[in-house]
């Protein structure tokens, strides 16, 4: 049975996490080195399904986070988690470890006394894989954005589960 660790500690696991991060590139955003260990420093929670499969980055409404996203929602709610990115391997899609890294970040969000996750999927280009993942487990669109000129839209979503 797979099982979700948490990322803080476990600097050898990460460019395998890079690398997968790498392979969804268009759905989530490039990243270096230095800006994931960052991110992970900064994210209230960090984990992943080892040995290198998914991996889930949250930050939580005043963490010290810069991401435009992230600051989206920060300036129209006050408090929330906020799922930087979830990413599955490709060869491991179909196994539930987004489903099993959503249901551990319910758990420590109860426990960090936050009642609201929050989210962004891509609409253009579509993702509709996320899209649907995202419904399934009852995330409600709450706003949009579009980006880079129109090449880019986001769909805003959020789950409340007081």
């Amino acid at each position: 049975m797979p099982v979700v660790e948490d990322l803080h500690a476990q600097a050898e696991v990460r460019s395998a996490l890079l690398a997968l991060n790498a392979e969804s590139v268009i759905e989530t955003s490039p990243l270096s080195p230095e800006r994931f260990d960052w991110m992970i420093a900064c994210a209230r929670i960090a984990t992943f399904v080892p040995p290198a499969d998914a991996f889930l980055i949250a930050f939580a409404h005043d963490d010290a986070f810069d991401g435009g996203h992230f600051l989206w929602f920060r300036a129209r709610l006050p408090s929330f988690l906020y799922v930087d990115r979830i990413v599955v391997a490709a060869a491991s899609r179909g196994r539930g470890y987004g489903r099993l890294l959503y249901e551990d970040l319910f758990v420590r969000a109860r426990a960090a006394g936050i009642d609201r996750i929050v989210c962004e999927v891509n609409a253009v280009p579509p993702n509709p894989r996320s899209a649907a993942f995202h419904a399934r487990l009852g995330f409600q669109e709450i706003g949009t954005a579009t980006l880079d000129g129109g090449a880019k839209t986001v769909r805003y979503l959020a789950l409340d589960f007081a």
